[in-house]
């Protein structure tokens, strides 16, 4: 009775302790996006389902995963979230679509978010942006898409930004931005001429010449 008993005793440890095979990168993938959750007001509740206790955010509405359970796309566009972009989204390294348009997030880009080596979309336009466009941006090299126009975007366009060789679509229209338009790398090929080229792409910037 005594090794039935002992058996008994270990098993119930063993079912309290995290479960040894837990995936590490979905728990922090988890802590990232809660970082997200906990910086913003969320009037509708459409992060009510993101439960910190959970084994990986896979299961959290909004939140996209591949087999590896790793997250690949956040859909939070047109959420009225206010509040402010997190650092901690940065450490999702499998992402490959952040949409975050039309809501009412506030202060800067995180410079963070050149670590999303995955990413495919950012998606930030019609919010409340402010700040510089950060350079680190130019980090993404599968970028295709780059959003961010009907902000308070302030400063120069960043010239690394024309080492995006994936771009296909460009709007930064509606900031506060000045200076010139860079024409050099990727960025060559959105001019007038390339519109027919490249469906959807806007060019149309507001900037303030640079004295």
């Amino acid at each position: 009775m005594e090794f039935w008993s002992l058996l008994v005793y270990v098993l119930t440890i063993l079912l309290l302790l995290p479960h040894p095979f837990a995936p590490a990168n979905a728990n922090m993938e988890g802590d990232a996006l809660y970082a997200f959750r906990r910086a913003v007001h969320d009037p509708n509740n459409v992060l009510e389902s993101w439960d910190p206790n959970l084994v990986d955010p896979c299961t959290w509405f909004h939140v996209t995963c591949d087999d590896d359970k790793r997250v690949t796309r956040l859909d939070l566009g047109h959420a009225k979230l206010s509040g402010h972009l997190v650092a901690e989204l940065g450490k999702l390294e499998r992402l490959r679509y952040l949409e975050l348009y039309m809501n009412n997030l506030e202060g800067p880009i995180p410079k963070e978010l050149g670590g999303l080596k995955s990413l495919v979309s950012l998606d930030l336009y019609c919010n409340n942006l402010t700040g510089k466009i950060p350079p680190s941006l130019s980090k993404l090299s599968n970028l295709r898409f780059l959003r961010l126009n009907s902000n308070k975007l302030s400063g120069r366009i960043p010239r690394e930004l024309t080492k995006l060789a994936s771009l296909k679509i460009l709007d930064l229209s509606n900031n506060d931005l000045c200076g010139t338009f860079p024409t050099s790398g990727s960025f060559s090929k959105f001019s007038e001429e390339s519109f027919e080229d490249y469906l959807y792409i806007i060019q149309r910037l507001t900037y303030k010449q640079s004295l």
